[in-house]
């Protein structure tokens, strides 16, 4: 299946390219979903159906879905409560009913986060757009599922037989009972869905396409979108420009715009690949005017190439470890090596990236960015290296 994620900042047009993307995927013959975060809908304004919790059929083979936050969320803390109900009896808490939940902060998020696990995992269609929140919020969210596994693994980990053994004697010690199985069967299951929407974001056949409108703030975007991805290992297929007004135009008001655009336009081109999609003078609203917007098709999409990568220099065994991060800032870069993890920090951006078994043998040596991309020296460690005879 190939996943489609559309992102950009607040205001751009975002939303109506996913839709506009998605018509153009189903249109060329495969069964195509778009998913939709905005709690306004949007999209189903774009698309001219109403979208909700239940998918709906938008035109010949596409499918519009708004996941539901609210039901989600009280669901899983519904059910929370449930598996917990002793420890809460044991510190007199009482229980929440359904109806008095309210989402917090995050939850929407996170029902984004398991419809595209369950878009992915299903077999009801061939392309996937996602319509991802604005950028700053759509980066996060990518990096969530990574994040999440990290932290649960370190507070629950799955190593647990002896925590499991001691518990009754720890719990005699402290006074109070210790987690129960449940708490790590919860964890696990926690683990693996997240595994499951870590596994799409970072599969080959899932891009990013980056939308923004040609002019200093789109630009200052597309910087900032470009570097936080390329550090997660995702790639932009495409940079579509949105509402690219026309050169020739009567009107001498549009003079300055529309250099301010062709400037912008000719600096993006010299990095990466664009795509234009002009100015319709209205809010699209509809087939026929997503039609026009002739935006990308699917067949650009292009698989990822592979991340980080790792060559050997000269003869002393040198190894050196390819982040491509474009737009990074030699000032704004920080690299520490811990254990068998190196923390990434690249703007207002943080990776803690693991090893592989060659370099967890090896001490760094250096580092240096050239050209858009951190290259990072590694140096055999020979209490380490097996010796030859």
């Amino acid at each position: 299946m190939r996943t489609i994620l559309i992102m950009g900042p607040g205001g751009s047009g975002r939303t109506t390219l996913a839709a506009a993307t998605a018509l153009t995927a189903a249109r060329e013959g495969g069964r195509t979903l778009v998913l939709g975060t905005d709690r306004t809908d949007t999209l189903g304004a774009a698309l001219g159906v109403p979208t909700g919790p239940k998918p709906v059929e938008a035109a010949p083979r596409l499918t519009a879905w708004r996941p539901d936050p609210a039901g989600d969320f009280r669901r899983d803390l519904a059910a929370l409560q449930d598996r917990a109900s002793s420890a809460l009896d044991l510190l007199g808490a009482s229980h929440l009913d359904p109806e008095e939940l309210t989402p917090l902060p995050g939850a929407g998020e996170l029902a984004l986060l398991r419809a595209l696990r369950d878009a992915a995992l299903s077999d009801k269609c061939d392309t996937l757009v996602v319509d991802l929140p604005p950028a700053p919020e759509a980066l996060a969210l990518l990096a969530l599922p990574e994040e999440l596994r990290r932290y649960l693994r370190r507070l629950l980990p799955p190593e647990r037989q002896a925590a499991r053994a001691l518990r009754p004697v720890l719990g005699r010690l402290a006074g109070v009972p210790m987690p129960t199985e449940w708490l790590y069967e919860t964890a696990a299951r926690w683990d693996l869905e997240l595994a499951a929407v870590e596994a799409v974001v970072a599969d080959r056949g899932t891009v990013v396409r980056l939308v923004a409108e040609p002019g200093p703030a789109g630009d200052d975007m597309l910087r900032t979108a470009r570097l936080g991805l390329a550090l997660r290992g995702l790639r932009t297929d495409v940079v579509v420009a949105n509402r690219v007004l026309p050169e020739a135009s009567p009107d001498t008001w549009l003079a300055g715009p529309v250099a301010q655009q062709r400037k912008t336009l000719e600096e993006w081109r010299e990095t990466c690949a664009v795509r234009t999609v002009a100015h319709l003078g209205r809010d699209p609203r509809g087939t026929d005017d997503l039609t026009a917007l002739a935006v990308p098709g699917t067949e650009q999409a292009a698989p990822a190439a592979d991340w980080p990568v790792t060559d050997r220099l000269g003869e002393d065994g040198v190894l050196v470890w390819r982040i491509p991060l474009p737009g990074a800032i030699r000032e704004e870069l920080d690299l520490v090596r811990r254990g068998d993890e190196l923390l990434v920090t690249a703007g207002t951006f943080r990776r803690i990236l693991p090893l592989p078994s060659a370099l967890r043998r090896c001490t760094v040596d250096g580092a240096a960015l050239r050209d858009g991309e951190l290259c990072i020296r590694f140096a055999p460690d020979p209490k380490l290296w097996p010796q030859g005879r």
